[in-house]
């Protein structure tokens, strides 16, 4: 229950020699343990970390039972369940994915992990042969939204009775009521946290309430999908040409342009993560293990404060461990280039005035009050007509390593140093790509070379300029990753590589642009028309049904985002 594995194996030995057979111990001891584990999780007296530790236990001591339950050709002990886990093709995020297994695991359902990017056929296939009860997918990119909606036409085209559960970063109860739901018949739940998975999955197969609670969710789902379609018809949008009229208007004959020191693509790879260290922001990493507040209150926090700092303590033993032993290694490329906007909402970038790319922005269409312009970050630079040189910055920083380290401590039977490497990676990656802009503003390009902030002041974004990224807000196509890649040669120069749905490989990856006007800020795209799409895919070069495709979290009465 505390989740102390120092002698287990010890224990484990005295326990099996005093039992009747092997699997007495698990069906026994063991079990009584996580069913105390359970129960106290799932009334909120105990919290996710300590439950991953309590499932370390647990699997050590299974492992160590196991060859012998084998030699006494012993039934195993039955699981409740069989539950299918895949985060779906092109999408390498599992740390969500990770947890919600071993909490499952923990309540004796039998997983069957199929890992990181994995195709529909291959979820269906082994859905069929292992004969689960129930399907869990997994995405944090905006491309996975649609490879859950097509897995989901399929199961129903194949006559699929399993339960569907969606889960992960990107998620939504809205996209999951009105695109996912609405192609399969049976039950489909979106389950936002590893605490509701357990009385989720356990409602769903249990025989006696399972029929009710499907109906009644099929039901919540229908309510909310038309209240949710409604909302969405009562805004209004103008044109992209009238939107175009209201840009963001900077007046370029007094704005301050400067040129970059070194203009060019340089790569870093010769960085220590201590170098990193004073970087990171503490407050994702306490909530990708389902531990809500802000760092450093949270240590205090009366609820989960003893719970927070206890995992804030392991995280620092394991960042001191990786920082000796140089577990995990940071690799980075930037360049700083030459640039204009062109046709209102286009960025050409240029080496020598000659065009090299072209960045293709989207510009928001909400009606506003008079005098609130609708935004495209091809604002931020100076007009072609201007004659005047801007400049824009594009960048990679990734953090290598991550998933070997965790594989060889789930190797172990132990998940919880294996989410904790994992956890502990992406904040180095966001710790990296926030010590990167801090040395552009600073050094390579220059604009602020007397900024003086704190850690605190950068994680509330007070620096001058802005470090967007496709997939995010300001900028939702994640199509435009690939000029990044192309301008910089990412691949080949530090190794990091796009799936096909256009995450980031190694998954602790951050890329995105440079913005260095002192008018640059962050900004949500909202939704877009019709008209624009057709616009962005024309400019784009690509068809209008490829355009849709990857802007759908951004159509406009169409899906929600």
């Amino acid at each position: 229950v505390k989740g102390i594995d120092a002698f287990i194996i010890e224990d484990v030995e005295q326990a099996r020699q005093e039992a009747a057979k092997p699997i007495d111990v698990i069906e026994g001891n063991l079990m009584i343990g996580m069913n105390v584990v359970g129960d106290l999780f799932g009334a909120g007296k105990m919290f996710l970390p300590q439950v991953v530790k309590s499932a370390r236990v647990m699997k050590k001591a299974v492992g160590y039972l196991n060859p012998f339950i084998e030699a006494e050709k012993t039934d195993k002990q039955e699981p409740v369940g069989k539950i299918l886990m895949a985060t779906v093709k092109g999408d390498v995020h599992d740390i969500g994915k990770n947890i919600v297994s071993v909490v499952l695991a923990c309540n004796n359902y039998e997983i069957v992990d199929l890992g990181v990017m994995v195709p529909p056929e291959k979820i269906i296939e082994t859905a069929k042969r292992e004969k689960v009860d129930a399907i869990g997918l997994s995405g944090l990119i905006t491309p996975s939204l649609d490879e859950m909606v097509y897995l989901a036409k399929e199961m129903e085209r194949q006559n699929f009775e399993v339960p569907l559960l969606i889960g992960g970063a990107t998620t939504s109860k809205a996209h999951t009521a009105v695109k996912i739901d609405t192609q399969y018949k049976n039950a489909v739940v979106h389950v936002n946290d590893a605490s509701r998975a357990v009385t989720v999955v356990g409602d769903l197969l249990n025989k006696k309430t399972s029929q009710e609670y499907v109906a009644n969710i099929k039901k919540e789902y229908d309510v909310f999908r038309t209240q949710f379609l409604k909302r969405g018809k009562e805004k209004n949008y103008i044109s992209i040409e009238e939107a175009r009229k209201r840009k963001y208007t900077i007046d370029w004959k007094t704005s301050r342009i400067v040129k970059p020191k070194e203009l060019g693509i340089q790569v870093f790879e010769q960085l220590s993560l201590k170098d990193l260290m004073p970087y990171i922001d503490w407050s994702p990493f306490f909530r990708s293990w389902d531990l809500h507040g802000k760092f450093p209150d949270i240590l205090k926090d009366e609820i989960v404060g003893n719970q927070a700092t206890e995992l804030y303590e392991d995280a620092q033993k394991m960042l001191q461990q990786i920082v000796a032993k140089q577990q995990l290694k940071p690799k980075a490329i930037f360049g700083l280039f030459e640039a204009n906007s062109i046709n209102d909402d286009d960025i050409s970038v240029m080496k020598k005035g000659k065009e090299i790319a072209i960045f293709r922005t989207l510009r928001q269409q909400l009606s506003k009050r008079e005098g609130i312009p609708n935004i495209a970050l091809a604002d931020f630079i100076a007009p072609k007509d201007t004659e005047k040189t801007d400049y824009i910055g594009t960048f990679c920083v990734s953090i290598f390593g991550a998933q070997e380290l965790a594989e060889s401590y789930r190797a172990q039977e132990d998940d919880y140093n294996g989410i904790m490497v994992q956890a502990i990676a992406d904040r180095f990656a966001e710790a990296f790509a926030e010590y990167l802009h801090h040395q552009i503003r600073t050094k390579h390009w220059g604009y602020d070379a007397d900024e003086q902030l704190t850690n605190s002041d950068l994680i509330q974004e007070k620096y001058k300029g802005i470090r967007p990224a496709p997939g995010y807000p300001a900028c939702p196509d994640h199509l435009e990753k690939e000029t990044i890649w192309q301008l910089l040669d990412v691949g080949n120069q530090i190794g990091v590589t796009l799936t096909e749905s256009l995450a980031m490989w190694p998954a602790a990856s951050v890329s995105g642009y440079y913005f260095g006007n002192s008018e640059a800020k962050y900004f949500g795209l909202g939704k877009i028309t019709d008209d624009q799409v057709s616009d962005y895919a024309k400019r784009k070069g690509i068809s209008k049904e490829k355009a849709i495709k990857w802007l759908y979290p951004a159509l406009a009465n169409e899906s929600p985002s």
